[in-house]
């Protein structure tokens, strides 16, 4: 990624308030004093076989974007990269259905897109939306004594990869499936509860759980420290790690944590994977004031988030590293 973010020239323009320099989930574009544009996009290979599944976790994960950044969803557009061939052109239909149906969840419409033919099928979308530019959230203002919040469980990438490989079967991970096809629509009403008690947030995909507190960190200023124990994960994660059951982009995540992260020693290499598992359609994870922790956790059940779990705390330390413990002192 920073090999790409390097060629982008910066953007000075006083009306771009969010680019590509701080790593967040969406760009920001003021367009008058009290109205913002959020846009964003995102799109991936199937990770479950059911079709009408893989639209609408595409959709909920690009989604997820706006959210993260306190942003209305208004309209989106599709990106499809799909087999013209029988067999696999007919699965179309039903994975745009699924994108459609979410968007229509989220309150947004899809307006168009673009598909070309290609041998691997890919789906996803390019989501815009409307903020106040006074309410953005960014992953750029933590503040040490702050409290890391988490709105989902990890382990996505294990279990789709248990999938993919024939070690698990679609129903095993339905409570993943449930959990990917959720809007983030409910946290991001939950950050708007609390009001400016939240002072970052971005959403947890790809580059797995550490990566995504690594970016705020380095975007903020500040160290964190986060609670292994108390991270929420799906059942059976854990065995299916131990079995080998490991995605590429979970090994890369974990490689490059080795850069800014300073483990526990006691902690061990499931854990570690786990916690730099790349995820698609993840939860939120906020940095909330510590005396706003319990108004967030209380909004968060609420809205029936999948989870509202403290995972984490926000240190000074102008170096931007990571400690991961077991659990809080």
């Amino acid at each position: 990624m920073a090999q790409v973010l390097r060629h982008l020239p910066p953007a000075d323009d006083p009306r771009v308030l969010v680019a590509a320099l701080t790593r967040d989930d969406a760009a920001v574009f003021r367009t008058s004093d009290d109205r913002a544009i959020v846009a964003t996009l995102d799109f991936f290979t199937p990770i479950v076989d059911d079709p009408y599944s893989f639209g609408a976790i595409a959709a909920a994960n690009a989604l997820s974007d706006l959210y993260a950044m306190g942003a209305t969803p208004l309209f989106a557009l599709n990106i499809v990269a799909w087999p013209v061939e029988p067999g696999i052109s007919e699965l179309l239909g039903p994975a745009i259905q699924g994108a459609v149906d979410k968007a229509r969840e989220a309150g947004a419409f899809i307006l168009g897109g673009h598909s070309i033919d290609d041998r691997e099928p890919k789906l996803g979308m390019v989501a815009v939306g409307e903020v106040h530019p006074d309410r953005v959230i960014t992953n750029a203002g933590a503040r040490p004594g702050d409290r890391l919040v988490l709105t989902k469980p990890v382990g996505t990438g294990i279990l789709s990869t248990a999938l993919k490989q024939g070690i698990i079967t679609e129903e095993a991970m339905a409570s993943a499936i449930e959990s990917m096809t959720t809007l983030n629509a409910g946290a991001m009403r939950a950050m708007r509860d609390v009001g400016r008690g939240v002072h970052a947030a971005t959403d947890v995909t790809g580059f797995g759980l550490m990566g995504h507190v690594h970016n705020m960190l380095a975007a903020s200023g500040v160290g964190g420290r986060l609670f292994a124990n108390a991270i929420p994960r799906f059942e059976g994660v854990a065995d299916l790690i131990i079995q080998g059951t490991v995605p590429g982009g979970t090994k890369r995540n974990l490689q490059a944590a080795e850069e800014y992260a300073r483990w526990e020693k006691e902690l061990s290499q499931t854990t570690r994977s786990l916690l730099c598992d790349a995820q698609t359609s993840g939860g939120l994870l906020i940095a909330v004031e510590a005396d706003r922790t319990e108004a967030l956790l209380r909004a968060l059940r609420e809205h029936r988030t999948p989870a509202a779990s403290v995972v984490g705390e926000i240190v000074e330390d102008a170096s931007s590293s990571l400690e991961v413990v077991d659990g809080p002192a």
